[in-house]
């Protein structure tokens, strides 16, 4: 497992690549890139989320669903807790992007590609249930951090999400085991194909677009990116190496507790007028490093968790 993550993280590192040269080159600029990553969440995640459940009916991936959704729920709490506690208010007017950044995660962009690798469709079952947890609260927690309020037109947008939509027809379509026909099948899986390239060439752009000198001389970055890439995800494992739970499971719910802060603070930022050029550097920087710190997190879920 350790060495197909490192491949893979060495792929994505290509893609990432290729996306910062081709912003670098003037072939795509922010409207662009913004543009493919409304494709990338409008269309192409939630492809993915039905496809992975479009699998033969099986009790034992119902118990592991179930399960994948409450460890989300746990693991953003303590994310929440820990951030809560370690990034402080007071005299701090960017707490709430700070707090943000270290409690959600880049799961759909970064966390979808690298458990399909490593544990094929049914460890992408199992994050969609992370995503919709992380949907649900980004769009209430995460508002109301950024807003200082709670907003029920927010919650409403949220729960009315593509990913939300996506996931209840897969689990629909699941459950009363009604499979595509071939050709819309194959459709459907050309299409979520486009996630990994896609996701590494938008977070490629998103880094060519900040200031990597500003960032690298930012101390305060860094303690958040330990926060996030280190802190959080080794909570979770301590967490998860106690409950009998499916290592599949475990595994899914570890490596997208590791992923590196999400672009939707970014968007978040720039809806609510916060600022989101400091949501944009944290995210180039955790990006970059989660590089790093993610096989060493699939290196401890190989020893513990399998």
């Amino acid at each position: 497992m350790f060495l197909i993550i490192v491949n893979q993280i060495l792929k994505m590192l290509l893609l990432m690549l290729v996306g910062y040269l081709c912003y670098k080159l003037k072939l795509i600029d922010q409207q662009g890139n913004q543009s493919l990553a409304n494709l990338l969440l409008m269309v192409v995640n939630p492809v993915l989320a039905v496809m992975a459940l479009q699998t033969d009916y099986n009790p034992h991936l119902v118990s592991g669903l179930l399960t994948a959704y409450l460890l989300a729920v746990i693991s953003h709490f303590i994310a929440i807790v820990i951030s809560t506690v370690l990034v402080k208010a007071t005299g701090n007017p960017d707490y709430s992007i700070e707090r943000f950044s270290c409690v959600y995660s880049n799961c759909g962009f970064m966390g979808i590609p690298l458990v399909q690798s490593i544990l094929g469709s049914e460890g992408v079952l199992y994050i969609t249930a992370y995503m919709t947890v992380f949907n649900i609260l980004s769009w209430t927690h995460g508002v109301a951090l950024m807003t200082g309020k709670a907003s029920l037109k927010d919650l409403k947008k949220g729960l009315f999400s593509p990913m939300i939509f996506a996931s209840i027809l897969g689990l629909v379509l699941f459950f009363t085991r009604i499979r595509f026909p071939l050709v819309i099948a194959d459709t459907l899986n050309y299409i979520s194909g486009l996630n990994t390239p896609l996701a590494m060439m938008i977070a490629g752009v998103s880094v060519a677009q900040t200031d990597i000198l500003k960032i690298l001389q930012n101390k305060k970055i860094y303690f958040l990116a330990f926060v996030k890439l280190l802190l959080v995800p080794t909570a979770a494992l301590c967490i998860l190496t106690v409950l009998p739970v499916n290592s599949t499971v475990a595994c899914t719910i570890l490596i997208a507790s590791a992923c590196p802060s999400a672009a939707t603070c970014t968007m978040f930022a720039l809806r609510f007028q916060r600022n989101h050029r400091y949501a944009s550097e944290i995210y180039a920087l955790t990006t970059v490093c989660s590089l790093a710190t993610i096989p060493l997190f699939v290196y401890a879920a190989e020893r513990l968790l399998v």
